[in-house]
């Protein structure tokens, strides 16, 4: 590791992979011969085509995403998606269904009641969000129009590591915070949506996959830059996009598929996870806030006996090269976010800086 570098936990805009930092600055100036970089390329050039494709070749064989579904290369963030996903998929007469755990649904649960007759069908402030529980046993009207959820909430630390089996209604799906860091059965789904910050690109990008039959629900009278097909028929390319979140996406998921795929990447970020939350279990100074059966992998969120205590952690530990890991200022805390570019050394640095600090300060 370059001395000068710092082991990075934030939450997002988060770590990228250094090698695919190295590629980006070897580039910057001078995209493959053209004299500039690609940052300055038109979005209607031939270089900039390549790399459009090329990302959304890269995902689809990632994902192993059929020809049924579009792959889309939208702005405005995975906040923006919680309206264009009513907007778009929403059928008049019928309920469309959500399950609250936490932050994130809350906030699309908000945007959604501007647009559609909205049904909670799980609460988890029940749980002040420590749970998400058997989705099995949720019960999901048949008659939806969808039914959505948030893969994995940074704020709480909770992840679904199973999926809700909503029959014939479309499953819709936040996995901004979990993006590429699992395997997963694209075809469960009728959309995903995820905002680049957290696995596969810097911020400024979102990446949406939605089953094509969906496009057709679209109201002829929204919008044309709020509506899918805009985007799906004309390969993300209507208006500019965001050509240099785009070309990072690229060399991210470039890395990911020279690392091995998404099964490679889970095994890791699972070591990576155990590894810390195998501390946390034998510490009664740290505690854990999540029930351990819905632990997330890349949001690892813990408390120290006192807020003062978690202060000095915070500032202790940015001094010895590990940053971002003060938690959400909505829940306080720790939060340690162990995305795909954090590498096993980073945890295990953490690790003994935590046995250090509860040495000195438990």
């Amino acid at each position: 590791m370059d001395p000068k570098r710092v082991y990075n936990f934030n939450a997002g805009p988060a770590a990228l992979p250094l090698e695919v930092m190295k590629k980006a600055q070897e580039e910057f100036l001078d995209y493959h011969g053209m004299g500039y970089g690609i940052v300055e390329a038109s979005h209607r050039s031939k270089a900039f085509e390549e790399v459009n494709d090329a990302a959304e070749a890269n995902l689809r064989k990632l994902l192993n995403i059929g020809p049924d579904y579009a792959v889309l290369f939208l702005q405005g963030g995975g906040s923006l998606q919680f309206a264009m996903v009513p907007m778009n998929l929403a059928v008049p007469g019928k309920k469309a269904c959500y399950a609250d755990t936490g932050e994130w649904s809350l906030k699309a649960i908000k945007e959604a009641k501007l647009f559609a007759d909205v049904e909670v069908v799980y609460d988890g402030r029940h749980y002040e969000y420590k749970r998400i529980g058997d989705c099995t046993e949720w019960d999901v009207p048949q008659d939806a129009a969808y039914f959505y959820i948030c893969s994995n909430n940074t704020v709480h630390g909770t992840q679904y590591h199973f999926f809700p089996e909503t029959g014939d209604v479309p499953l819709i799906a936040d996995m901004s915070s979990d993006f590429c860091s699992r395997r997963f059965d694209v075809n469960k789904f009728g959309l995903i949506f995820a905002g680049a910050q957290k696995n596969v690109g810097p911020a400024g990008l979102t990446v949406v996959i939605v089953r094509k039959d969906l496009l057709k629900r679209t109201p002829a009278s929204l919008t044309t830059m709020l509506r899918y097909s805009t985007f799906a028929d004309s390969k993300s390319l209507y208006n500019t996009p965001p050509v240099f979140g785009i070309y990072m996406f690229r060399l991210v998921t470039d890395w990911l598929l020279a690392s091995g795929g998404i099964e490679a990447i889970e095994k890791i970020n699972n070591v990576k996870s155990h590894n810390l939350y195998e501390r946390l279990d034998l510490s009664i100074f740290y505690k854990g806030t999540v029930e351990p059966a819905d632990r997330s992998k890349m949001n690892v969120c813990y408390r120290l006996p006192e807020e003062a205590l978690e202060e000095k952690f915070v500032k202790e530990a940015k001094a010895a090269g590990l940053d971002g890991l003060k938690g959400h200022r909505a829940v306080g805390g720790i939060r340690a976010s162990l995305y795909n570019a954090v590498p096993l050394a980073a945890v295990s640095s953490l690790i003994d800086f935590m046995t250090d600090f509860e040495e000195k300060n438990g």
